[in-house]
């Protein structure tokens, strides 16, 4: 390409990544609001969430034709055609992490209508791991930075584990008191919801190998070593 058509496909790539960057900000705050309103109870904040899914689905829209523009207009290949395609992918997962916070709003309201089952620990936990691992999957992106995508896919069985931690405690105080069935099963969910986030920065890490090195890791998370 000219150097003033590489000039302005770098800046269109530029303004794609501060759109993802952005989309990825504004996901992030819809799910500590969301965890937030379940450990404050706050019915305000969980109404925040359910109405505020509109500028990410906005953005959605907006990096994915973005992205077509950049394949069809400049025609990129190697590690230029590999940012592009991944940060379709990465659009996709962002957009599902909005999704799970305005999921977890749902199951939060329902859960407020009730007595607490337990003392939350374990769910906010999940949150901020969950959280530090969209954060540093993106910020590897924006770096290219493979050492820490796989940091991010090596966090991944710690929720995992605490999902299973959550899942085993509620279980026990369903069956000592079959009242708090209904939102034992709530605050389950919620760990569900959360556990997914983690698969959704997982995933963005594994995009990020594969942007960077050309080598698909998924299903196979031991090959991301070197």
């Amino acid at each position: 390409m000219p150097d003033r058509a590489v000039r302005h496909f770098q800046e269109e790539l530029d303004q794609l990544t501060a759109r993802l960057l952005e989309m990825g900000g504004l996901a992030e705050d819809a799910v500590q609001t969301a965890v937030r309103a379940l450990v404050e109870r706050d019915p305000a904040a969980v109404d925040a969430v359910l109405t505020g899914d509109g500028p990410i689905n906005r953005l959605h829209i907006d990096i994915d034709r973005r992205c077509f523009r950049l394949l069809a207009l400049h025609q990129p290949v190697a590690v230029d055609l590999r940012a592009i395609v991944s940060a379709v992918k990465i659009n996709t997962d962002l957009e599902r992490v909005g999704d799970l916070a305005v999921n977890i709003a749902e199951a939060v309201r329902r859960y407020a209508g009730q007595p607490p089952v337990k003392d939350l620990i374990d769910i906010p936990r999940m949150t901020d791991i969950a959280q530090a691992m969209l954060r540093d999957a993106l910020d590897a992106f924006v770096r290219r930075d493979t050492a820490l995508a796989r940091r991010v896919l090596n966090q991944d069985d710690t929720l995992d584990a605490l999902k299973t931690q959550v899942f085993r405690d509620l279980l026990a105080c369903m069956l000592a008191d079959p009242s708090t069935i209904q939102p034992a099963l709530d605050l389950i969910l919620i760990s569900r919801h959360l556990e997914r986030i983690g698969d959704h920065a997982t995933n963005i890490a594994e995009d990020v190998i594969f942007m960077v090195s050309a080598r698909d890791v998924r299903h196979h998370a031991a090959e991301a070593d070197p």
